[in-house]
């Protein structure tokens, strides 16, 4: 049973429930929306209608355990990690178990460009409209964006006064719509708390950024209802929330999703053309500017979607140190998707010798996975020269952007007009009749990690050096597994990657990533199956997760 199935009450009940402890969400569920057109009525089986009250109760639920926030009293102790492990919080809020090296001489230099630079960025903010501005900008922005001053100018990069304005209310009309309609609202839920886990504002169980991020997704779902949602989202809107309020990060997502600058609308939708689009690409520049390195990860079967994903998919959120995905992010805000490209031809240009040092397919993608993020081994002026760099050598070479866009890569319905879900997906992925190839690679993955659990008992027990710390943090570790994180297998299917980059048949492929409940492709993950044929995939709309957790 997984956490929701203990809900049996009518939505009826649940609805009385809600206005009991929740007087706002159930005003707001009383007013009638005119965005929703009701598709007509058709005939349900007795289980259709008892799968439809269960969803409708879950939703209903789990709307109201945000509402209630921090006061809620059902939250789960692994679900509310304790702060005692940590020593303290860097600049950008998230925690560390041993405190940032820095010296003192460093960091008060730091504080002191940073302080002059605040200063013109100040004036720059004033007079935006100004010609010394538009002539100074690029240049300062690659520079970088004053911390303090990012929230301020990255609204004006993506115009976000205007789209306010030019919607009014609309962000309140979605977020009611997604309490009485969204099919989405399950898997928002599980993917918030799994959200940065070890920073200030997500760690606490419905903290005020929790419930800021669950309500904007649950919004987006419906105002754009060809992506819906899909877990990637949820990485790129906690980072806006880190900078914005609720509605202003809601309509940064838009602008980030629907701008033909960003357009990242074309990386959610089912078909990832967008996803394929970089792929290709990525892969051209490297046969052209880096034939040695493209070899050398062909040698080991290091296909360009096995370290890339969260390049593209999340701007590089958890591959490289926070401070320098930052600065990526405001070069992107600048800039748009050419910078995806050249980042990430940058990477692996001034990792080369490394890269080509490694002698498998593991040493290759836990250093492009997991090894960077935590150090890159250059600082950030350095790497942003060196993308700067990038960027001038690929437009000589005429591979700075990215092949023309496919046509449905940005929406082609008009947002904020929703039609009521289809009686299916409301239900949500509930059906407990699985297929033999589902049975067994749900199984598969139970196996794997029970087998990981017994070695690491195992080697507990036999006192191997090192094992003892490892089984003393695990219970704060972020990807623990856990008994409610297997449940999750059993309601779903289980769906593959079908790439059409690689030439590998089925095999399995260590640290790559996950699906999310119904609609597309998400963040990395533990494990994959790659098969040869993407097409199939496509059409696949049962798509979920092989793996359990981040």
């Amino acid at each position: 049973m997984t956490r929701y199935d203990r809900y049996s009450l009518s939505t009826d009940q649940q609805q009385q429930k809600q206005t009991l402890n929740s007087p706002s969400a159930a005003a707001a569920a009383d007013r009638k929306l005119d965005t929703v057109a009701v598709a007509p009525g058709t005939t349900m089986t007795d289980e259709e209608l008892l799968l439809l009250e269960r969803a409708n109760a879950e939703r209903d639920e789990i709307f109201l355990r945000y509402d209630q926030g921090r006061k809620c009293d059902s939250i789960d102790a692994w679900e509310d990690p304790m702060f005692e492990v940590y020593t303290q919080a860097d600049r950008y809020g998230f925690l560390h178990p041993v405190a940032p090296a820095q010296s003192k001489e460093a960091e008060l230099l730091q504080h002191r460009i940073e302080m002059e630079r605040v200063k013109k960025w100040v004036k720059m903010h004033k007079n935006w409209d100004a010609a010394a501005t538009k002539e100074n900008l690029r240049r300062r922005v690659m520079k970088g964006i004053p911390d303090r001053m990012r929230s301020a100018i990255w609204r004006k990069l993506l115009d976000l006064d205007r789209q306010i304005r030019e919607n009014g209310g609309m962000y309140d009309r979605m977020l009611d719509c997604a309490r009485r309609h969204s099919p989405d609202i399950r898997q928002i839920d599980f993917d918030v708390n799994r959200q940065f886990r070890n920073h200030v504002f997500y760690r606490e169980r419905y903290s005020v950024k929790q419930q800021s991020l669950f309500r904007v997704l649950a919004a987006y779902s419906m105002y754009n209802t060809e992506v819906g949602y899909c877990q990637g989202m949820s990485t790129v809107a906690a980072v806006l929330l880190m900078y914005f309020d609720e509605e202003d990060t809601f309509w940064a997502l838009d602008v980030l999703m629907t701008n033909q600058r960003y357009a990242m609308h074309g990386l959610y939708i089912v078909g990832f053309p967008k996803l394929m689009r970089f792929l290709a690409h990525h892969d051209r520049i490297l046969t052209k500017c880096l034939p040695k390195v493209k070899k050398h990860l062909d040698k080991h079967e290091v296909h360009s979607v096995l370290y890339s994903l969260k390049w593209f998919f999340v701007i590089f959120i958890e591959r490289i140190p926070f401070s320098l995905c930052l600065r990526v992010w405001d070069i992107y805000m600048m800039y748009g998707e050419r910078v995806l490209t050249a980042m990430a031809y940058t990477i692996l240009k001034v990792h080369k010798t490394k890269l080509l040092r490694m002698k498998d397919m593991d040493q290759v993608t836990d250093f492009l996975q997991t090894s960077l993020h935590k150090q890159f081994g250059y600082d950030d002026d350095y790497v942003i020269k060196a993308l700067q760099s990038s960027m001038d050598e690929l437009k000589k070479l005429k591979l700075l952007n990215l092949p023309p866009p496919s046509a449905n890569e940005l929406p082609t319905m008009p947002r904020g007009q929703t039609v009521e879900p289809s009686t299916k997906a409301r239900i949500g992925h509930r059906n407990e009749q699985f297929s033999e190839r589902e049975i067994a690679l749900k199984e598969t993955v139970l196996y794997r990690s029970e087998s990981k659990n017994e070695e690491e008992e195992e080697q507990y027990n036999n006192g191997v050096q090192g094992a003892g710390d490892r089984a003393a943090t695990a219970e704060d570790e972020d990807d623990e597994r856990t008994e409610k994180d297997y449940d999750d297998i059993t309601e779903d299917t289980v769906s593959q990657l079908h790439t059409g980059v690689s030439t590998s048949s089925l095999r399995t492929i260590q640290s790559f990533t996950t699906f999310d409940t119904g609609t597309s492709l998400a963040t990395s993950l533990n494990s994959l199956v790659i098969i040869d044929s993407f097409d199939d995939y496509c059409d696949n709309d049962r798509i979920i997760e092989e793996s359990t957790r981040l």
